[in-house]
């Protein structure tokens, strides 16, 4: 009986990590595949219909991509954009999530359903476009940061959070003559670094992968983000342009696997710092309600 168990628990393992292995190469395999071809020769890519692994390498795709003047500048303005509007994505959210977090808060029912009903109904794209006009936000950077201060759904995540926090933590600071704002910076914040971690890299990608804001809302492309400036190097290079730089573009294929390595290899180098908090933050604050 103990044999067949054995072999019983043998061949799932086996199953299951050969399951495992086929879904993490197929989601592994056209990201390899992608980074191969951006460091592949022009001969090659013009002269295979399907390359699959280049057997010479050149950098000319990102030679062709950092020629552009305005990268460095463009660059800059993503990194100041996805620093400041992840710190206020925080301020916002930390700040809304702790009183609801309490539910002696008035009126904290009817506020928890206004919140609600924006993830299932938004104004749209014209709406919000009047509203961010109105506000005198056209073609500034508040434009990229402002309307999206605050996730509804990274919201009730936080607060289920906190709501999971010993009520004697707070008592006891209260007792010691703590003020909320103290408990707050002191107490919960600190205790809350594995949510507040991972709700950090999902505003920062998002802030790092804006696109439709600033088409919608930046008119000066001085003020482009790198996604905006990358699309138009790919436009250029599929028709055949080369006014983003003084050297003739390599092929477009090789343009556009080189953008998408540089566009998201800033992600991957820190995703793994913060890997480990993705399972604890997320989980443990999606159990309580």
């Amino acid at each position: 009986m103990a044999n067949e168990r054995n072999w019983r628990y043998r061949l799932f393992n086996t199953v299951n990590a050969t399951l495992l292995a086929v879904i993490s190469a197929a989601m592994v395999l056209p990201f390899l595949y992608v980074v191969l071809i951006s460091f592949a020769t022009d001969k090659e890519v013009l002269s295979n219909s399907f390359l699959l692994v280049p057997t010479r390498f050149s950098l000319e795709g990102y030679r062709y991509i950092f020629s552009t003047p305005v990268l460095l500048h463009s660059l800059g303005v993503t990194v100041g954009v996805t620093v400041v509007g992840t710190l206020v994505n925080l301020f916002m959210t930390v700040l809304t999530a702790y009183p609801l977090a309490h539910k002696e808060l008035m009126a904290r029912r009817p506020l928890m359903m206004l919140i609600t009903f924006t993830m299932i109904f938004n104004a749209g794209i014209v709406p919000t476009f009047l509203i961010v006009k109105s506000l005198h936000l056209t073609n500034t950077f508040g434009a990229l940061i402002i309307p999206s201060a605050i996730s509804a759904f990274n919201l009730i995540v936080v607060k289920n959070f906190f709501q999971q926090l010993p009520d004697g933590l707070e008592e006891s600071a209260k007792i010691d003559g703590a003020s909320d704002p103290g408990i707050l910076m002191r107490i919960v914040i600190p205790l809350s670094m594995p949510v507040i971690a991972t709700f950090s890299l999902f505003y920062a990608v998002g802030h790092w992968n804006t696109f439709l804001s600033a088409i919608l809302y930046i008119n000066d492309s001085d003020k482009w983000p790198i996604q905006v400036l990358l699309r138009q190097i790919v436009i250029l290079s599929e028709i055949g342009l080369s006014d983003m730089s003084d050297s003739p573009p390599p092929p477009s294929k090789i343009i556009n696997m080189a953008v998408i390595v540089f566009s998201t290899a800033p992600i991957l180098v820190f995703y793994p710092f913060l890997q480990k908090y993705f399972a604890k933050g997320v989980l443990l604050g999606s159990v309580k309600g």
